[in-house]
């Protein structure tokens, strides 16, 4: 495993946490792993993978897995939800900076450094990867309406101007985020998170990414309740900025 001496000469000497929320992900965890442990990264990395219960098997594939010493593995009993299992992956993390990735290949692993060297060069402090959604990588029509509404209500309520509040691709400093306090066990922690940042005054920096929506069929979790927590999260923490 690198030191954080063994960062590439120029870059600022910093280690990243990717925080992998995995539940029943037998088919994608082996490629998501290994995709993200072959990308040529400008400094340390550490992946905090994090089971949030498990039952379709994806446990049997850990000891296999888990001899990179970059690869650190945190279990769950029970299924307590991404924002829980992204709060103890956030706990456990010892990079000075953390970004998401989900387990299940939507995202690639290989455009992280994109984000990062934003950060190394004293551009952004926090950093979102943008999804452009087309016909050949979006799940439904439904989704990407309810995406784009989701964040122009994030607009209207803040006055700012963001593209994808709903990424999974969100990079900060671990101290930051950890202030943040997310307290959202679910996919609602996505909006808990922006409308915390917005609330504070962040405004993130947007990088363009890729993008490969799965299937219902494939796994795809995310429903239209799941759209009306996040309105109502964004109007919660509105609603406390003006009472601060």
């Amino acid at each position: 495993m690198p030191s954080r001496s063994a960062c590439r000469v120029g870059w600022p000497t910093v280690k990243l946490s990717i925080l992998m929320p995995v539940y029943n992900e037998r088919a994608t965890l082996p490629s998501a792993l290994k995709e993200v442990l072959n990308v040529d990264f400008p400094c340390e990395v550490e992946i905090v993978v994090v089971d949030d219960g498990s039952t379709d098997g994806t446990r049997d594939l850990y000891p296999s897995l888990t001899d990179d010493p970059r690869v650190k593995l945190v279990m769950h009993e029970r299924n307590r939800g991404k924002g829980a299992a992204i709060r103890t992956a956030a706990t456990a993390a010892t990079g000075d900076y953390v970004i998401m990735y989900d387990a299940d290949l939507e995202y690639s692993a290989a455009e992280i450094p994109s984000l990062l060297a934003l950060v190394l060069a004293g551009e952004a402090e926090v950093v979102y990867g943008t999804r452009t959604f087309g016909s050949h990588n979006a799940y439904s029509y439904a989704y990407v309406l309810g995406n784009k509404g989701v964040t122009t209500f994030a607009n209207v309520l803040f006055n700012c101007y963001i593209s994808d509040l709903e990424t999974c691709f969100k990079l900060m400093p671990t101290a930051l985020y950890r202030q943040l306090d997310i307290r959202q066990t679910g996919f609602g922690m996505e909006a808990e998170v922006t409308g915390k940042l917005l609330r504070r005054g962040y405004r993130p920096y947007e990088v363009p990414i890729s993008y490969k929506a799965r299937s219902r069929a494939a796994g795809k979790k995310l429903t239209w309740r799941d759209g009306a927590e996040a309105l109502w999260i964004l109007l919660r923490e509105r609603a406390a900025a003006r009472r601060a």
